[in-house]
């Protein structure tokens, strides 16, 4: 029996409702016609990029990998760097147990990857905002020197100036290490527009359509790149995505609420002069800190405030859970004593300034843009997961999975074992 090998073409907000017209392109439709695929893929909760990416290559529950937001929330700081480094992932990734077993690993464009002892890696670590060009300085020590040294010269371009592109530059590296390297024996592809125009768009607008095009057409270069240099008929194709996204309808300026009710206080210049509760965003859900968590008598308090907001009909809160309810309902921990999510799709903004307790939806950012994600996984849009390959049944849909579930059924392609993860093999898919 010949070995078998791991493709993951790996597509930011992948909705499930993009199913229907993925199976009209071109080289989609190809997955969709050899193999099989689970339709609705619950992510993890907050179901943000940086933790869904991680509980996908480590079949775990934030609480067990330990990415738990895309930064590393403080308390007392509204703004903290990002999960960038490999060695914040407190779990074995599949990347790992392959490179244990002997195979050969490559990752490209996956998040908090910087510094990860694969064979191949260049790392989603170059700030989103970044728009200079030096970003080189991001990637020395934190990408695999021989991939530096042998391919940034000529493709470092794509992801210099004002038009920068990380799917530009991903899409010029994959064909050309699939040729130089024989198409290494596991190999992730992670791909961000699409996440882009449902930011800047919403989520069912025609550029979407566009995009998964594109996006289509660079999948087929890949299949072309693997038919031409590597093993095509002994590898196992999966097109999945980390997150759905849900078009926004308020913008919920919270901590100005917190403000209000008496919780935060502000200096003359408008920085943060103190605060009882502060209110981090997640996009969808938000995460309710307090200055001293073993005040009894003020998280009291606080949660009593945040109850009351549950039969307000204008702010109409929904869910309300303490920090021993997400431990338990979603395996989350972190610096946090409540998670807080709307009824409909409300947005949580962080700004404190002002009166004014709802704001304005802002073109493409990640938390308050036409479309957005980070709310509880079973709501709508959820992502999916599909795959095509020897390892596969060919005409098999499940209706539903779950996120964890991933990284053990792609090991299982392999021919390995992920051992103490928190998900299951997706066995109806399986030969």
């Amino acid at each position: 029996m010949n070995k078998q090998k791991l493709f993951v073409f790996c597509l930011d907000a992948l909705c499930s409702s993009d199913i229907e017209y993925m199976k009209t392109l071109k080289n989609f439709s190809t997955i969709f016609e050899t193999g099989s695929y689970v339709e609705h893929v619950e992510p993890v909760y907050p179901s943000i990029t940086y933790v869904c990416h991680t509980s996908i290559i480590t079949g775990k529950y934030p609480m067990n990998h330990g990415v738990n937001q895309n930064e590393k929330v403080a308390r007392g700081k509204l703004h903290s760097p990002w999960f960038t480094m490999k060695n914040d992932v407190q779990a074995d990734t599949l990347l790992d147990i392959a490179a244990r077993n002997g195979l050969t690993t490559c990752s490209i464009s996956w998040p908090v990857s910087g510094g990860a002892n694969y064979d191949l890696n260049m790392p989603m670590i170059v700030p989103y905002m970044y728009k200079g060009y030096q970003p080189e300085q991001f990637l020395e020590n934190t990408a695999s020197a021989e991939l530096l040294e042998k391919y940034f010269w000529n493709h470092g371009r794509y992801i210099k100036g004002e038009d920068r592109s990380l799917d530009l530059f991903t899409m010029a590296l994959a064909p050309d290490i699939i040729r130089d390297y024989e198409q290494p024996d596991v190999m992730l592809v992670k791909m961000c527009d699409l996440d882009t125009i449902r930011h800047n768009y919403g989520v069912y607008h025609e550029k979407t359509k566009e995009q998964l095009r594109k996006h289509d057409e660079e999948f087929g270069v890949l299949l072309e790149s693997i038919k031409r240099y590597g093993d095509f008929d002994n590898t196992n194709f999966i097109i999945l995505g980390d997150h759905g996204q849900t078009d926004v309808d308020l913008v919920l300026n919270f901590n100005v609420l917190l403000k209000q009710h008496g919780f935060l206080r502000l200096n003359e210049d408008g920085s943060l002069q103190d605060y009882d509760a502060l209110c981090h965003s997640n996009g969808l859900s938000a995460w309710i800190e307090l200055k001293d968590p073993n005040d009894v008598a003020m998280k009291q308090k606080v949660h009593e405030f945040l109850l009351s907001l549950k039969e307000d009909p204008e702010i109409n809160l929904r869910y309300i859970f303490t920090k021993e309810e997400a431990e338990i309902q979603f395996k989350l921990t972190g610096p946090f004593d409540f998670v807080i999510e709307g009824e409909g799709a409300i947005s949580f903004n962080e700004d404190w300034s002002g009166d004014r307790i709802f704001g304005k939806k802002k073109r493409g950012d990640k938390k308050i843009g036409e479309g957005s994600h980070g709310g509880l996984p079973h709501k709508k849009e959820t992502t999916t997961f599909i795959a095509s390959g020897p390892a596969i049944k060919p005409g098999v849909v499940v209706d539903k999975g779950l996120m964890v579930d991933e990284a053990v059924t792609m090991a299982y392609m392999l021919g390995l074992e992920m051992k103490d993860t928190d998900g299951n093999l997706i066995k109806e898919i399986l030969r």
